[in-house]
């Protein structure tokens, strides 16, 4: 399975509500639009996709499936901020019929998630707010290969 992580993109600071309740700022969504984009693009669609239940990353799946022109997120209690890698994999097992799979959620959890997968030593993978990334994802032993990371910024011509 290639397992496909977006990040959430660039959210308000606080909410009055809560962390749970933080929306996505327009260039948060400008981010979410741009990865569905350049998924449909290159012919690298995921099959379904998972979301957490906190607010910026239900509106960055929403946002990424619209401009994929795909079906709407499933929302995933799981992948809401803080999930150990272990407890991912274990979810995503359930997952393993499908060719591509893709997760939007939050750090420090996707970066956890991607070293555990690779191997690699802790803090060599930082997923920016917006950022992809894809592992192809070799079971029973659930290693991975990284296909990619692409910065948010790709394709966008203002500095952040």
């Amino acid at each position: 399975m290639d397992l496909i992580l977006l990040r959430h993109g660039k959210a308000e600071d606080t909410n009055p509500e809560g962390d749970f309740a933080r929306a996505l700022t327009e260039k948060g969504r400008e981010q979410s639009r741009r990865a569905g984009t350049l998924l449909k693009s290159a012919g690298t669609l995921p099959d379904i996709v998972l979301t957490s239940p906190l607010i910026r990353a239900r509106q960055t799946a929403d946002e990424f499936c619209q401009a994929a022109g795909i079906a709407g997120p499933v929302i995933q209690d799981w992948l809401a901020s803080g999930f150990p890698p272990a407890t991912g994999l274990n979810e995503l097992v359930t997952y393993c019929e499908f060719e591509r799979v893709a997760i939007i959620g939050h750090e420090p959890d996707f970066s956890l998630l991607i070293t555990l997968l690779l191997g690699a030593s802790r803090g060599s993978i930082n997923m920016k707010k917006g950022a992809l990334a894809c592992v192809r994802v070799f079971p029973p032993a659930c290693q991975g290969r990284l296909l990619f990371l692409i910065p948010p910024k790709l394709g966008d011509d203002r500095d952040e």
